[in-house]
């Protein structure tokens, strides 16, 4: 059963399936690669990304094991658990990216967090070309029954319009 969970992962449906927890500025928009000033993803199957804009956009999937099929005494020996996420940034403008996934109960309360720093992405000092952060989690105890990804960020110059940072590509995989 290992596949990603995740659905509408690079935005080839638009924003399906994704609830948009940060709107700002001229919103979440989905462009073809590589897009204005972007760069080429180097997976011919990944043809659309989302982008941010001048405000704060962050946007999240919850993931529900048990509907997804897992049984909750298969879940509950802890398997491993895969995080995937691609990001970019433009070469005319830097952008702030972040990540937070977490492992949830059945009352949605957090059994564990990736939450890496947040990563500002600078065209004057890195080439802001598609990077990849990937986490698996494991001994995280019993209970799992839900996955929260949510992830996004923006521009550092607030210009109207989608220079923020771009995301695509993402996945949840449980390895059981």
């Amino acid at each position: 059963m290992a596949r990603n969970l995740l659905k509408n992962p690079a935005g080839e449906e638009q924003m399906e399936f994704w609830e948009l927890t940060e709107n700002g500025g001229s919103q979440w928009k989905v462009e073809e690669m590589p897009g204005d000033c972007g760069y080429d993803f180097g997976d011919d199957g990944v043809t659309k990304y989302f982008s941010t804009s001048f405000e704060l956009c962050l946007k999240r999937q919850v993931v529900d094991l048990v509907a997804e099929g897992y049984a909750p005494d298969d879940l509950d020996v802890q398997p491993a658990v895969s995080v995937e996420d691609w990001y970019s940034g433009r070469t005319d403008c830097g952008g702030t990216y972040q990540l937070t996934v977490c492992l949830l109960d059945e009352n949605e309360e957090i059994l564990q967090e990736f939450k890496p720093e947040s990563v500002t992405l600078d065209p004057d000092c890195d080439d802001c070309s598609w990077k990849q952060v990937n986490h698996t989690f494991s001994d995280y105890g019993p209970g799992l029954r839900f996955i929260s990804f949510e992830h996004g960020g923006q521009d550092t110059k607030y210009w109207d319009g989608w220079y923020g940072v771009r995301v695509t590509g993402s996945s949840v995989i449980v390895e059981a």
